[in-house]
């Protein structure tokens, strides 16, 4: 089954941490020093916040999905709706290690559809952002981090949430 995500960037981690508990009525799943996430049953949402030298306010949108077969349809389905993605493999974001596709509506609202199948010790960064970023200008980077510098690296290699 499908999850909607949702990441927020927050200026003070704390308090906002404090702010969703109580409004989703539980604890988070994942606290990191600059990040936290709730996965939510009710509404099914993966709902995360982090405090990454960003602008306040929704950072992207996204669907998560539970297999490989299901990140492939829906990246297909943006495709032919005649979207640039971004698609990476085995990246490492939001302490999270994932397969995803990137994209920017038409107006430059980023959504990623991803599937996780891992925890990781850091937060990530992201070539396919980047990418993104000097395609879509008004697109920004990886789940509220500054956009990184390029990397002689391939993208596969890249990493974000």
């Amino acid at each position: 089954m499908k999850r909607l995500h949702l990441h927020v960037s927050v200026p003070d981690l704390a308090q906002s941490i404090q702010f969703y508990e109580t409004l989703f009525g539980a604890a988070p799943s994942v606290v990191k020093d600059d990040y936290a996430k709730w996965m939510l049953e009710d509404p099914r949402v993966n709902f995360a916040i982090s405090q990454r030298d960003r602008a306040a306010g929704v950072d992207h949108v996204g669907i998560q999905v539970d297999s490989t077969a299901e990140l492939a349809e829906l990246a297909g389905r943006l495709k032919a709706a005649g979207a640039e993605t971004f698609d990476e493999q085995a990246t490492t974001c939001c302490y999270a290690k994932s397969d995803k596709s990137w994209v920017a509506d038409p107006s430059g609202v980023r959504w990623e559809t991803f599937y996780t199948f891992g925890e990781a010790t850091t937060y990530g960064t992201s070539d396919a952002l980047a990418a993104l970023e000097t395609a879509k200008p008004q697109a920004a980077a990886c789940c509220g981090a500054p956009a990184p510098e390029p990397k002689a690296e391939p993208a596969t290699s890249g990493a974000c949430c």
